[in-house]
């Protein structure tokens, strides 16, 4: 092994690391949730970063992602190293060149952080749906499952793709893996270098198009040779996974991790074996360890090269003893017999083996979480008598009755210390938790995780943060549901949300509110009351909306008060390093900003710690009586009160498939948005009749539309009620 670099990034910042190492061209348009590694490879060439040829990356940003693929087509066609980011839609874009590419052999590589393809409903979020519907592209396909993987992957498929001339697909999860946050370790750039072929790529720099020595290249052929052209590239792909596991052999030798087109994990006589790939690897694993430990004879195959489809490494990896597999596949094909890697999978066995059940699982669909209770009740499902097959998880469907209910199970975290964070988009919660992490991650011999649930709102909507610290590495891809801190950034979500049932006994819970140590717990609910005494949990209080409001930051920038009160309280690092860290990434982060700007954020983070209060739990509160349940009396649509309210409430997970029947097309009822009401706003804004120059400007800049200008007739403002003012009209013509 050689010495590497330790970083604390995500999967984008990784993948993007090494990908501008090998690439002399980058043909870009951004798209969710791969637009960082197009932004981070502009950054680096704008500022003159060099590739392992001594060059900055040529750099083009095209009006589409067909566009891009084009650009990369032709950048390649005379010669260059050409690399481009994408996913989803994006992704759909470039099938037709991908084709071309493909046949013409060319060494091209798309790093994709897989998300869903927009069906009857867009979505932002994580799957298989995008680089499953490429698979028939001709392009080699290798999976990362992880921010790790994401870095050693990605050297992979650029020095397979020189040697082997097949382009690649470099896919991880979107959001899941490109946007996790971990502490990995890289090798350095010169040694990456050194495992470059050198005659492979001599060779595609002078077959490149070039007027000094012409070729005649995309050609239209007839009948009589197409078929014969197609099948004389079959040596390249026949070759192709024996390269890809030559340079997978070549980074373990450096990095001490060891890779393989298939990768087993389990018991060596595993009779129940999951086969899988992506970011759900880590939960499998964990439930393994678990399942092992209680005797069960249980294994697990992670598929890194999904194509070419190895027959050869597959059955390597499979144990003999194997009775039942369950492949999980995270994307849905609609009319097919099974998703893809469940059909690789049937006729992978069907040349071998004769004597093993082979079952389907679809899950994850749209970044769903894959918790080790989803993965136990798949493993419980092959030691039935009648195993389901076809079936979905995290789901409740009660129309085609596919899905398998969780199993609950207890895996080792120990040594691992979990936090979440609920936040409000835009509040800056999300990106005091990344300055966080890293700050840990930097100075510390822990190792880090950050994950961020978004909501499609984006701003204003509910954010909620993930972080995870241990002594070892951290393998857990699913939401914490069991944390040791627990923090609520908004204090309207303690009547809206159930949030301290996700704290573990003992732990420390802090609440961001306005009301003060002796008015706190006439605002909570007895529900509330009794997790606190129940779990003995250690409450504190702190008003960070009027800490920023006295420091002049403004009543919304919270995030550095509320930082400073997590180190002060999870004492994961001694407070007085937590301090220098903060104030010396502030003096960074906004040294453009000038002295006050820094001087005030560096004042919130004293005041986060100073001013936090502790409330007294009395042990009687455990023994509260169950609030009063309030009949529902209002006259509202079924959409509303069984789809729209427990989305709002964060319960959309408990809905089944019965409600969605009628909306199947994507087509839901309109005015859904008066239903909505959050309380998010610490603020109200009123309007001053006497200041009023009647420009409506308020009304144009406020998102809530808090203030909302009439022009009222004489009649109707007779009819005003009560209290409502007025002022004479002054515009145009009045």
């Amino acid at each position: 092994m050689i010495k590497q670099i330790v970083k604390t990034l995500d999967g984008n910042e990784a993948t993007a690391d090494v990908a501008y190492n090998f690439t002399e061209v980058a043909t870009i348009y951004p798209i969710t949730p791969s637009s960082p590694m197009a932004e981070h490879v502009d950054v680096w060439s704008a500022n003159g970063r060099k590739n392992l040829f001594g060059q900055p990356v040529k750099l083009v940003e095209m009006q589409s992602e067909a566009g891009a693929i084009g650009a990369a087509h032709g950048a390649s066609e005379t010669g260059s190293l050409c690399s481009s980011f994408t996913a989803s839609q994006g992704l759909m874009l470039m099938i037709p060149v991908m084709h071309r590419l493909s046949g013409e052999l060319k060494p091209v590589v798309l790093h994709i952080a897989a998300r869903t393809v927009g069906t009857h409903t867009m979505s932002i979020f994580g799957d298989h749906s995008d680089v499953m519907g490429c698979r028939n592209t001709g392009w080699a396909m290798l999976c990362s499952a992880s921010v790790q993987e994401c870095a050693d992957l990605a050297a992979v498929a650029h020095l397979s793709t020189i040697k082997g001339r097949v382009p690649f697909m470099h896919f991880f999860d979107g959001f899941r893996t490109s946007h996790e946050i971990q502490k990995i370790k890289m090798l350095p750039p010169e040694e990456l270098g050194k495992l470059i072929d050198r005659d492979a790529l001599y060779h595609f720099k002078h077959t490149g198009l070039n007027p000094e020595h012409p070729v005649m290249r995309s050609t239209v052929t007839n009948p009589d040779m197409f078929f014969q052209s197609r099948e004389a590239n079959n040596l390249w792909y026949q070759r192709l996974p024996y390269i890809v596991q030559d340079y997978m052999d070549k980074i373990s030798e450096l990095t001490g991790r060891p890779y393989h087109l298939f990768d087993y994990y389990g018991a060596p006589d595993a009779e129940h074996v999951v086969i899988a790939m992506g970011s759900v690897t880590g939960a499998i694993q964990e439930t393994i360890d678990k399942l092992c430990k209680e005797g069960k004879k249980v294994g697990f195959i992670q598929v890194h090269l999904y194509r070419p489809f190895s027959l050869e490494h597959f059955m390597k990896a499979m144990p003999d003893t194997v009775r039942t597999i369950t492949v999980m596949d995270r994307t849905k094909e609609p009319g097919a017999l099974g998703e893809p890697l469940y059909e690789d999978v049937c006729a992978a066995m069907s040349h071998v083996k004769q004597d093993v059940t082979v079952l389907a699982c679809r899950y994850g669909l749209s970044s769903k979480d894959v918790p080790p209770a989803s993965i136990n009740a798949v493993f419980c499902n092959m030691e039935s008598l009648q195993p389901k097959n076809h079936f979905t998880l995290g789901i409740i469907d009660d129309v085609t009755h596919h899905s398998l209910p969780d199993i609950p199970i207890t895996v080792d975290t120990e040594g691992t210390i979990s936090c979440k964070f609920w936040g409000f988009g835009s509040d800056g919660t999300v990106g005091a938790n990344k300055n966080s992490i890293k700050i840990i991650g930097d100075n510390t011999d822990m190792y880090v995780q950050a994950y961020f649930e978004y909501d499609t709102k984006k701003s204003g909507g509910v954010t909620k943060s993930h972080l995870r610290f241990g002594k070892k590495p951290i393998r857990a891809t699913y939401y914490i549901k069991s944390a040791d801190f627990l923090a609520c950034h908004k204090q309207a979500y303690m009547g809206t949300y159930d949030i301290v049932s996700e704290i573990k006994d003992g732990g420390i819970f802090l609440l961001n509110c306005s009301w003060d140590k002796d008015d706190v717990a006439n605002h909570l609910s007895n529900k509330v009351k009794r997790q606190l005494a129940a779990k003995h949990v250690r409450f504190y209080i702190i008003n960070a909306t009027k800490i920023a409001e006295e420091i002049g930051l403004g009543s919304n920038r919270t995030n550095t008060v509320l930082q400073a009160a997590f180190f002060k309280l999870a004492q994961i690092l001694p407070i007085d390093d937590a301090v220098k860290y903060m104030k010396e990434a502030i003096a960074k982060t906004y040294l453009a900003k000038g002295e006050k700007v820094i001087a005030m954020n560096q004042a919130a983070v004293d005041r986060g710690i100073s001013d936090i209060v502790e409330v007294d739990v009395p042990a009687e509160w455990k023994d509260l009586p169950s609030d009063p349940v309030v009949e529902d009396t209002r006259d509202i649509p079924d959409f509303i009160k069984k789809v729209v309210e427990p989305a709002n409430l964060q319960l959309g997970d408990t809905i089944p498939v019965s409600e969605f029947v009628p909306y199947a097309d994507g087509s839901y009822p309109l005015g859904t948005t008066k239903y909505e009401k959050r309380g998010i706003a610490s603020t109200v804004p009123e309007w001053d009749l006497e200041k009023c120059v009647q420009c409506n400007r308020c009304s144009l800049v406020c998102p809530h539309a808090a203030i909302r200008p009439y022009l009222l007739t004489a009649d109707e403002k007779t009819k005003a009620p009560a209290g409502f003012q007025t002022k004479k009209a002054i515009g145009k013509g009045l």
